[in-house]
């Protein structure tokens, strides 16, 4: 609807761990599709954009947030760490060398769009096809999924993980650039509409084939090309 917005960030959550001006500087090599006011003072800067653009944002800075609290995350970021206290680091060093050495193996996370994972899920199976070394799992929060790339095999086996993790993100960006969603609501929420509802897609779907159609309880979402979606939501409903 909107060609361009504007969000003002709270960025001082992240003075305690962070170095401001290196997570700036990587907010603005992943978000080259936004433009950046100059940071304050008080940790506060400026951001302009398209909603999408800014909600791939917003979902980085989501991990960036959660990871604080998480140790496997915790080392993905010791780039930025602030360098206080010589102890302080010692232990980082060490809990990062655990983290790609230990048993565990390594991990990568990619934070992905709901209805993108559930497309590149439905039409592009094959970005998420690895070998027996590598395990890729998720957690969906609402329209936020947390993707986790994990390798289970032996360290000659760990660049695998980061090939799968870039693909991802490959994939995604070109969806995200592309995809739009449709909503069809349920007016009397009885289980006969619901029929009707998904009796009419079932009808309709061999004539759209690159429309991913979600069913929810009150609901229904249709994925895809813009003018195909709304062409095929204007069929269901009518």
């Amino acid at each position: 609807v909107f060609s361009s917005v504007i969000s003002v960030l709270d960025m001082s959550i992240f003075k305690d761990q962070f170095v401001l001006e290196d997570l700036i500087q990587e907010i603005k090599k992943k978000s080259t599709a936004l433009s950046f006011g100059p940071l304050q003072s008080n940790g506060h800067i400026s951001v302009q954009g398209s909603f999408p653009a800014i909600e791939l944002l917003r979902d980085f800075l989501l991990l960036k947030a959660k990871s604080l609290s998480e140790k496997d995350k915790r080392e993905e970021s010791k780039s930025h760490q602030r360098p206080r206290r010589r102890l302080q680091q010692q232990r980082l060093t060490t809990e990062t060398s655990n983290f790609v050495d230990g048993a565990d193996g390594e991990k990568q996370v990619v934070v992905l769009d709901t209805d993108i994972y559930h497309y590149m899920k439905y039409f592009f199976s094959r970005t998420f096809l690895v070998n027996d070394n590598v395990v890729i799992s998720d957690v969906t929060d609402g329209d936020v999924t947390t993707v986790y790339i994990k390798n289970i095999g032996n360290r000659s086996d760990a660049g695998q993980v980061l090939k799968v993790k870039e693909k991802i993100e490959n994939q995604s960006i070109k969806l995200h650039n592309t995809l739009r969603k449709e909503r069809i609501y349920f007016q009397e929420h009885t289980r006969g509409e619901k029929q009707r509802y998904k009796w009419a897609c079932e009808n309709l779907k061999p004539h759209y084939p690159h429309v991913l159609i979600i069913p929810y309880d009150t609901h229904i979402d249709v994925v895809g090309n813009p003018s195909e979606i709304f062409e095929f939501t204007k069929k269901v409903s009518n």
